[in-house]
């Protein structure tokens, strides 16, 4: 019903990133912003966490509005400290959307890209983490995946490279942003950024899907990567305590 190793990668992937969620809403994060949230709940199911953090929702308006007339379908109440912002991302200025609706520059924040990148232009990329530089304050965390750059080239080099490839075509969408993984690092540095944590399909599969002896029970799609960036101090996390974090 997926590409090959798809299925085990988004399961990998919203365990990741929940627990990065989880750890900066209950370490006290000033506010989280979530870019092409679509139907991402973790608002919701983290309330317990938010305290006093404010969340930020960004994504197209049709999205939005489909996610919205569900949480109202099966009657879900919205807390009052999420903020719902429509954006089109090749076409509107994220600062000036997020200047609009009260989001504040230089706090502790953290910025959530999950499923977005990849489907941008490179200039909106670019403009994306240039506000996100300008916005982010001392210890704010960075997370999103990406798709390795040789898949856009259709290198085939990857498991499960073909199917999604196909995938993604036959749904009538387009990837147009990838990263070369030697060149994350210098990606990251101009935007005042450094990794924090990078994870790859065995990485992964080594969390989420080996067992007590050591067996690997489902394999991940090797297309996408993920990547947990800092700045300043926060920077200078260990792999330790990283894996910790990221640990189900």
């Amino acid at each position: 019903m997926a590409p090959k190793g798809i299925y085990e990668y988004t399961i990998a992937r919203t365990k990741y990133i929940d627990a990065i969620f989880r750890e900066a809403l209950a370490d006290g994060i000033d506010q989280a912003l979530i870019l092409g949230a679509g139907f991402d709940t973790r608002a919701l199911r983290f309330q317990s966490e938010a305290g006093y953090s404010r969340v930020f929702e960004l994504d197209v308006p049709i999205t939005q509005k489909a996610k919205l007339d569900q949480y109202a379908r099966r009657g879900l109440s919205i807390p009052a400290n999420i903020e719902f912002i429509p954006i089109n991302f090749d076409n509107e200025l994220l600062s000036e959307k997020l200047t609009g609706t009260g989001f504040r520059r230089n706090q502790r924040n953290l910025f959530v890209l999950e499923g977005l990148l990849m489907y941008l232009q490179p200039e909106s990329v670019d403009q994306t983490f240039r506000v996100i530089e300008d916005f982010a304050g001392t210890g704010s965390i960075i997370v999103f995946d990406y798709v390795r750059a040789s898949v856009l080239r259709q290198a085939g080099s990857c498991y499960g490279e073909r199917e999604i490839v196909k995938t993604v075509a036959k749904a009538g969408e387009r990837w147009h942003f990838g990263i070369q993984e030697r060149e994350l690092e210098g990606f990251l540095k101009k935007y005042g950024m450094r990794i924090g944590d990078h994870m790859d399909a065995h990485k992964l599969e080594r969390i989420y899907f080996t067992d007590a002896s050591g067996k690997v029970l489902g394999r991940i799609n090797d297309t996408h990567c993920l990547v947990k960036a800092v700045t300043s101090s926060d920077a200078d996390e260990t792999p330790e305590t990283n894996q910790q974090l990221t640990s189900p």
